[in-house]
């Protein structure tokens, strides 16, 4: 990764979980971030929606779960980071 970008997610138990940024995509004004776990090459990716609204401070996203969604944001996920040396694995 080139330049890192890291977000911090909160759990619903109160622990705080650091995410590194691969890819950012905004389609049908939602945005949409790839994060992955790790620095490490063999990481977990997660998609995450920006649920907030444009008054609020701070993002506030959730995983995407819906596996039709899922399935078309990873092909655009795949499409953007084509040039990246990084593989991306469903």
């Amino acid at each position: 990764m080139s330049e890192e970008k890291m977000i911090t997610l909160e759990t619903e138990e109160g622990e705080n979980v650091d995410f590194y940024v691969l890819e950012e995509t905004k389609i049908n004004g939602m945005s949409y971030l790839l994060v992955t776990d790790t620095e490490d090459e063999d990481g977990e990716c997660y998609i995450l929606k920006d649920r907030s609204k444009a008054e609020e401070e701070e993002a506030v996203y959730e995983f995407v779960e819906d596996d039709s969604e899922i399935d078309y944001l990873f092909k655009i996920f795949t499409e953007l980071m084509e040039d990246m040396d990084i593989e991306l694995e469903k």
